[in-house]
């Protein structure tokens, strides 16, 4: 199973348990203790230079005692206070009275001409609840120009929950991020994707039960990684029909439709309703064109690439709906139920699996707000439209967030700029209809097509991949971990 993500108020229950367990200042002691170790291994081979800038609650205690640590270990530290003349917390307090005492520097701002071999954020953790301003916000733009940047739990001006930036003012950019007890969703999603580089957790002795998070990892593909049995043939895998293809988009049909190919589906049929006289695509033969009417044995429908907004597409859509199977919808099949509240109507009452893939503006559209508000707290967004909708929900982009109707989520870390070019969505499409019609559980096809078509751009630049180059790499990925090797 994947690293449990926890939000903030499930770490602060979680931390005053342990806090009535254990005499004050333990965990701070702990945290900063840790973070002094990773930054030594890191950063501090030899005597090294490091300046903490602090604020003046718990996170800058941290940050006291990370100072305390690197001193004592040979290195010269300087600490930078900043919003108070002493902190406001007391355990925060009590460190920065043991700096001052071990004859620890204490600067009221930033110093302008020393250089270091890091810099440390301990301004901010997971309570900030304003934006950044002021001294603060110089300071992060002081940090962000003195890489490379050390962040304590959090990076200053990022909320822990939603990885958006706390009243839309970029804070602290880090190049390594040491989180403790347990990590938080925001480093992983949104903006803290790029705001927090190596995320590091240390758990400094304290016991957490799972929250309803987890961040993905290739152990969560295990139903899906299992070997085919020998004794098997293309039916044993299921049909599978890629509906979309309207006037001038074929192309997104074909491209779900290769991918359900090479994800293994059994038969993959495509219904290009743009283009009625279609009957092979001479790049990749095996696809059987055929209409939704002419199909009776189906184990999964995607509907949706290149699908259009006309009529044709929307009975196309109502025709997809009728049917008893798993559905993936995707694109403007999304689009269509957005504006039609007798399509949602059928889509919640849908009796066989539903996966929906909508990008932030389609959720938008599907939720009536604005694609701020998605963005703002993405989990929330997606889980509001699994119960909405009775479905999965994996709300696409940097950390997709997968959501299932009773709450659960997960937040994907693989992927890259990479995929930011058009079709690559029809191509996640069409792997999860193929996972579906092999028959694998919905939140497992969800789960293992997100984190396959993520990984499938890791290894290269971020730019120059084509969508068709995806399914065959995410194919390639999943054989290697069928055979026990490295993704």
């Amino acid at each position: 199973m994947g690293r449990c993500l926890y939000r903030v108020d499930e770490l602060r229950a979680i931390e005053r348990a342990a806090q009535a367990q254990l005499p004050a200042g333990t965990l701070m002691a702990r945290a900063g203790r840790a973070a002094a170790d990773w930054i030594g291994e890191h950063h501090g081979r030899g005597a090294r230079s490091f300046c903490v800038v602090c604020g003046p609650g718990n996170n800058g205690g941290d940050g006291f005692v990370v100072a305390n640590e690197l001193s004592e270990r040979g290195h010269e530290v300087v600490c930078a206070l900043l919003g108070a003349d002493s902190p406001t917390a007391d355990d925060a307090r009590e460190a920065h009275a043991r700096w001052i005492a071990s004859g620890g520097r204490v600067l009221s701002s930033l110093p302008t001409e020393a250089r270091f071999e890091a810099v440390i954020d301990a301004m901010f953790g997971i309570g900030l609840a304003r934006p950044l301003s002021g001294d603060f916000l110089a300071a992060s733009e002081w940090l962000n120009r003195h890489a490379p940047v050390v962040a304590i739990d959090v990076p200053s001006g990022l909320d822990a929950d939603t990885g958006a930036w706390v009243g839309g003012v970029a804070g602290v950019m880090a190049s390594a991020t040491i989180t403790f007890i347990g990590d938080k969703p925001g480093l992983h999603t949104a903006a803290g994707v790029d705001a927090t580089g190596t995320v590091v957790v240390e758990p400094i002795g304290v016991n957490a039960t799972p929250g309803h998070g987890v961040l993905l990892d290739a152990s969560d593909l295990t139903p899906v990684v299992q070997r085919r049995r020998r004794d098997s043939h293309k039916g044993t895998f299921g049909n599978v029909l890629v509906l979309g293809g309207g006037r001038g988009m074929v192309g997104a049909a074909l491209l779900g439709g290769r991918a359900a190919l090479r994800l293994g589906a059994g038969r993959v049929y495509v219904d290009a309703i743009g283009a009625p006289d279609f009957r092979v695509d001479p790049a990749q033969p095996e696809l059987m064109f055929r209409s939704l009417a002419e199909l009776d044995e189906l184990q999964a429908i995607v509907v949706g690439c290149g699908l259009g907004m006309s009529d044709d597409a929307r009975t196309a859509l109502v025709a997809a709906l009728e049917r008893r199977v798993a559905l993936v919808i995707d694109a403007d099949a999304l689009n269509l139920i957005a504006a039609d509240a007798s399509l949602q109507q059928r889509l919640h009452q849908h009796p066989a699996a539903i996966i929906l893939t909508p990008h932030p503006l389609e959720a938008a559209r599907l939720l009536g707000c604005s694609v701020t508000d998605v963005q703002q707290d993405r989990i929330a967004a997606a889980r509001q439209l699994a119960a909405r909708f009775n479905a999965i929900v994996i709300l696409k982009g940097a950390g997709s967030v997968l959501a299932r109707p009773d709450g659960a989520y997960a937040i994907n870390p693989t992927g890259s700029p990479a995929l930011a070019t058009a079709g690559t969505g029809d191509v996640l499409a069409g792997m999860l209809g193929a996972f579906l019609a092999q028959g694998f559980d919905a939140w497992y096809a969800a789960i293992a097509s997100t984190w396959l078509h993520g990984r499938a751009a890791d290894d290269g630049p971020d730019i120059g991949l084509v969508a068709g180059e995806v399914a065959p790499r995410a194919a390639e990925v999943l054989g290697r971990l069928r055979a026990g090797l490295t993704a």
